[in-house]
């Protein structure tokens, strides 16, 4: 028997020879597929399954992906597939024509093909397409991987999404079911009166937030600017000026770690609606939560990884200091300076820094003792006003703001806010915040003058939140990792 000497990698050059040397005779005999600049379609895969009982018998065209392919003389089977998933072809020398099944013959897994013929259904009982036309639309060059093993190398998959898209049906119904969730987002809100705005990406002031960001420099102006990490301060302008209920859907950048919840750029959601404060925030945030799930999912039960998550009933509300006094079994309530606050915090084994105060410690054991036990939807109010430099305070208790974090299987997936309208509050808060920068605090943020100024023309009693929506999608679709709901994630150069 003749022994095969060459390496995986010759084989594969090989391969991609074939093809290339496929395609050339295609454009030798005027056949070249690239000048084909449209395809009718009349339907997709699915939509003829469901709909057999009437498109039986019909004449039909699809287009898409052929994945399998099997060849037996004078007939063959091909499986195409398209946007909502596949459907088999039955190809015959007889109907397509001698010179047509030639060509077939010759066509290669990972080709794109235009089939026009009649819906029927097999002896095994398979919904099909007879074909009377078969039309090559692209000639793939490249091979796509071994279709059992499919392409599983994580890596891989988020570099190569195309091909990940094509491999894996889960992934691109994950990646459906995102846009679903967009578009019931946006649906609720616009039924709720809000509306749909666009800001600045491109900033001199990044501030909203407590971030460090990408940094750039524009050239027509000379200046260094910055990409936005929030969307606050530009929306609550926009209060300002009476558009009373909006917002935003869009990317922000936040110069930080890689992890399974956080990548460098990520879409958040902030709207802002005048009139009324973080109840209000709150009753809103049910609502939609429950709409979008249903809307995408079909129920108000998510699953995700060993949780179950019950959106049907009401949002648990629950103070911070609540909530530690009942899962560290600390009241700081009864913490009333910085140096008790600390003496707790090493008494606890939480780590502190010298600039903490008493509000941050509190938001330390909050971090290391509750999150991770907020499985169900709750709302953690009433933060200490250190963490929260855009949040009104509380009129009977001042060392505390108007502020919730929404969570959900032990996750931050909002945060909201009665936000802060008073100009002069808001000045000194600014100014503390400088205080931090100055002392190394990067996250800092820096005055924002020309938003001081808007609050002195006066803004309403207003109502704000911001949802981080990639973390909304990885719970309606159960994705384990915010790459797996990131079209195109940031990832570090391959070596050149």
């Amino acid at each position: 028997m003749a022994q095969n000497n060459q390496s995986p990698e010759q084989d594969l050059n090989q391969l991609l020879k074939v093809r290339h040397d496929k395609l050339k005779e295609l454009q030798d005999n005027g056949k070249d597929p690239f000048q084909i600049t449209k395809y009718e379609v009349t339907n997709h895969s699915q939509e003829i399954k469901d709909h057999y009982d009437t498109l039986e018998g019909q004449t039909v065209s699809i287009a898409g992906r052929m994945m399998f392919k099997r060849v037996m003389g004078k007939a063959s089977f091909c499986n195409i597939q398209d946007l909502q998933g596949n459907i088999q072809a039955y190809v015959a020398r007889d109907n397509i024509g001698e010179d047509s099944y030639k060509d077939f013959k010759k066509y290669d897994v990972g080709d794109i093909l235009g089939i026009k013929g009649e819906v029927f259904t097999t002896k095994t009982g398979e919904i099909s397409i007879h074909a009377q036309e078969v039309t090559l639309l692209s000639k793939s060059l490249q091979i796509l991987p071994e279709k059992y093993h499919g392409l599983t190398d994580t890596d891989a998959r988020y570099r190569q999404r195309y091909v990940d898209l094509i491999m894996n049906a889960e992934v691109k119904d994950t990646f459906i079911k995102r846009s679903k969730v967009l578009s019931s987002i946006r649906r609720f809100l616009d039924g709720q009166g809000f509306m749909e705005v666009e800001t600045p990406m491109l900033v001199s002031n990044a501030g909203g937030a407590a971030a460090r960001p990408f940094e750039t420099h524009f050239n027509a102006l000379n200046e260094d600017l910055k990409l936005r990490i929030s969307l606050e301060l530009y929306l609550k302008r926009l209060i300002v000026g009476g558009m009373e209920r909006v917002y935003e859907i869009g990317r922000v950048f936040r110069n930080e770690g890689l992890d399974t919840r956080h990548n460098p750029e990520f879409t958040l959601m902030e709207l802002y609606q005048a009139y009324t404060d973080y109840h209000g925030m709150m009753d809103l945030t049910e609502n939609l939560y429950r709409y979008v799930a249903k809307e995408v999912t079909g129920s108000e039960i998510l699953t995700y990884g060993e949780h179950e998550m019950d959106l049907s009933k009401p949002f648990e509300r629950i103070t911070m200091v609540d909530a530690v006094k009942k899962y560290a079994n600390v009241d700081f309530h009864e913490v009333h300076t910085v140096e008790e606050a600390r003496k707790l915090a090493d008494e606890h084994h939480i780590e502190y820094e010298d600039r903490h105060k008493k509000g941050d410690i509190l938001n330390l054991f909050f971090e290391e003792y509750v999150e991770d036990h907020l499985i169900q939807p709750t709302f953690v109010m009433d933060h200490p006003i250190e963490i929260s430099p855009l949040t009104k305070k509380k009129p009977d208790d001042p060392e505390y703001v108007e502020r919730f974090e929404f969570f959900m299987n032990g996750w931050e997936m909002a945060n909201a806010y009665s936000e802060l309208n008073d100009p002069i509050d808001q000045r000194e808060r600014f100014e503390a915040q400088e205080a931090l920068l100055a002392a190394g605090d990067d996250e800092a943020n820096h005055t924002d003058e020309d938003f001081l100024n808007a609050l002195n023309i006066g803004m309403p009693p207003t109502g704000g939140i911001g949802y981080g929506i990639d973390r909304m999608v990885m719970m309606m679709t159960n994705s384990p990792a915010i790459r797996d709901v990131l079209l195109f994630p940031t990832m570090k150069s391959l070596d050149k």
